[in-house]
């Protein structure tokens, strides 16, 4: 048997472009006295997923990335415009809200049915159904009319019958925003034993924590396409990265003849010995290196503050020389010097941004800033900036003052 589950290579969908009315007309006019196909918008382009058997596959992106719609056709609700997808195995499949629910049966009912679905017979039904009740947790609901549930006792009802049969693939599609918080740990420790047990998981969650929590592996979508796959820390890291640098507020940049022009100014600046505008990877707690050269127009010695910033612009921390007491190095009649080692890089993995800021001798006004992209790569699900030495104490153990 392989371990090949899911098998897609140069996946794409595109639909008919029908914003309006006329849009409709046209591509119906097209499909029948013609072959050329109607103007087309694509949703998804070119993708290659490989999911074996035992992985957990995160799938992230922002809204309208094509997320739902490669699951759709991963499960067979929609069928592919270009290229192709093999699935092997029993799939269960959580996609939209509802789906597969009859609105006017009783929940029992559309158990019932989703059962038969599956394949199951009456006798099996009969000896799951009380643990798809219970697993639900909805009470006398079970027996209500679906139309009367709320989002989250529909999440319960379908996660409940998708958790009876143990499938060989689970696919789901935002589960975990819906619902209140004590359902959510129970559909994750289940998710943890299905996957300790053996099972596949491929996610779609907004939640970055969740997606690191139970996948090994993710695959960012950007606009149709596969942006990053790999390392689950790498491409969330990655992308919340992006997510920071668009959301970073834009700021005019001067020209290097408008920097010349002021008393102080940054000729160059590099990390770890890296100039230019590409960001430096760095492993969290690795060192770096901080590198710069300061033009003074009258030969003054300046001050040199360096700060970090979270991409996104949230200050993290700053030093000047003349806190620390130091002074830049002289190499020239109007140029200095300055270097800062950082040896443990406390920061906790993300994109940031490095910043040099020339000042005049007593540290108060800045002439000028260079900036260079810093990320920090590193597997954790610690929260905030930087990470803090800490340690666990057991309440009956004794601390040394």
């Amino acid at each position: 048997m392989s371990d090949l589950l899911v098998e897609a290579r140069g996946l794409g969908k595109a639909y008919p472009k029908v914003h309006r009315s006329s849009d409709r007309l046209r591509a119906l006019g097209r499909l029948l006295f013609s072959r050329s196909d109607a103007e087309r918008v694509s949703v998804l382009r070119g993708v290659d997923l490989d999911v074996r058997r035992g992985e957990s596959l995160g799938l992230i992106g922002a809204n309208g990335a094509g997320k739902s719609t490669l699951l759709k056709l991963i499960t067979g609700v929609l069928t592919p415009s270009s290229g192709s997808v093999q699935v092997r195995g029993h799939v269960g499949a959580l996609l939209e809200l509802g789906a597969g629910f009859h609105p006017e049966y009783s929940g029992r009912d559309n158990v019932a049915m989703a059962a038969a679905l599956h394949g199951l017979d009456g006798a099996e039904l009969r000896r799951r159904l009380p643990e798809i009740i219970a697993f639900a947790d909805i009470g006398d609901y079970i027996d209500e009319p679906v139309k009367h549930y709320s989002s989250g006792m529909v999440v319960r009802l379908g996660f409940a019958v998708i958790a009876s049969l143990k499938p060989d693939l689970l696919v789901t599609d935002e589960v975990l925003a819906v619902g209140d918080e004590s359902f959510q740990k129970k559909c994750v420790r289940w998710m943890q034993d299905y996957l300790d047990g053996g099972g596949t998981l491929i996610l779609v969650s907004h939640s970055m924590y969740h997606i690191q929590k139970l996948c090994r592996h993710a695959c960012w979508l950007r606009d149709g396409e596969v942006a990053m796959a790999g390392d689950v820390f790498d491409v969330t890291q990655a992308y919340l990265a992006w997510h920071e640098r668009r959301s970073a507020p834009v700021e005019a940049s001067s020209s290097n003849a408008a920097r010349h022009d002021v008393e102080f100014s940054v000729l160059d600046m590099s990390l770890d010995g890296q100039p230019g505008e590409q960001p430096l990877l760095q492993d969290r707690g690795s060192p770096l290196e901080v590198r710069c050269r300061i033009r003074s127009r009258e030969g003054r010695v300046p001050a040199v503050a360096v700060g970090v910033v979270r991409a996104d612009g949230t200050p993290v921390y700053g030093v000047s020389t003349d806190m620390d007491g130091c002074a830049p190095e002289r190499v020239g009649p109007t140029e200095f010097s300055c270097r800062l080692v950082f040896d443990a890089l406390p920061l906790l993995p993300g994109s940031y941004t490095v910043r040099v800021h020339p000042l005049d001798p007593e540290g108060v006004r800045v002439f000028d800033t260079m900036e260079r992209s810093l990320t920090i790569r590193g597997a954790t699900r610690e929260f905030g900036l930087v990470r803090l030495a800490h340690r666990w104490i057991h309440p009956s153990d004794t601390v040394a003052p």
